[in-house]
């Protein structure tokens, strides 16, 4: 069985321009006509893109451009999560991992549950989600870096293009890579430093 990229038939259109030149060319989900916005969308790969919090239509557009996997990183219950999520992502044909990351104090096991779950169906087309893409992003950053061997210095700038981390998550990001015996040293990691 073959899998379907983000981009199959031309179905997508790039409308999200990227930050920086290692990520352009990497399409979006939107079609030519659509009002779908995903805030902070950025796409890493064919198969691994992450974002804030779809809507309904997004995720419906999500799931024709191929997508197979939606793992989010937020609570069920915050203010702008999208109610039934998990109903409408199974309906849609998805696979719906929910891993609820306390913001305010993140941990390595919710990392090594994050690094689990990627490893399980390791290049299935995935969306990692949060409400605006801070968590997921960082989790993508460390899950790039720890189990995909992306260069630091390309993974900070992708997690750079879409926030700076917090003091708070500048630090589970150093104990994570610590945990995996990495340290926080690259060109572009000044940011992440403090």
């Amino acid at each position: 069985m073959q899998k379907k990229a983000f981009s199959s038939s031309g179905l997508l259109l790039f409308k999200f321009l990227l930050a920086f030149a290692a990520l352009a060319g990497v399409p979006s989900f939107a079609q030519e006509g659509d009002d779908l916005e995903i805030v902070n969308y950025i796409a890493y790969s064919d198969s691994l893109a992450s974002s804030g919090q779809p809507s309904g239509d997004a995720l419906e557009v999500i799931s024709k451009a191929g997508v197979e996997r939606i793992v989010y990183l937020a609570f069920g219950d915050h203010d702008t999560s999208l109610p039934g999520e998990d109903r409408i992502v199974r309906d849609l044909g998805m696979q719906f991992v929910h891993i609820p990351v306390i913001w305010e104090a993140p941990t390595v096991a919710d990392y090594e549950i994050f690094s689990a779950v990627m490893q399980q169906a390791e290049g299935a087309n995935t969306l990692v989600h949060c409400q605006v893409n801070w968590r997921a992003s960082s989790f993508v950053f460390l899950y790039r870096v720890i189990a995909q061997g992306v260069s630091m210095n390309d993974a900070v700038l992708a997690l750079n293009s879409i926030w700076t981390p917090s003091a708070q998550w500048r630090e589970f990001i150093v104990t994570v890579l610590n945990a995996y015996n990495l340290d926080l040293d690259c060109e572009f990691c000044g940011a992440l430093k403090g």
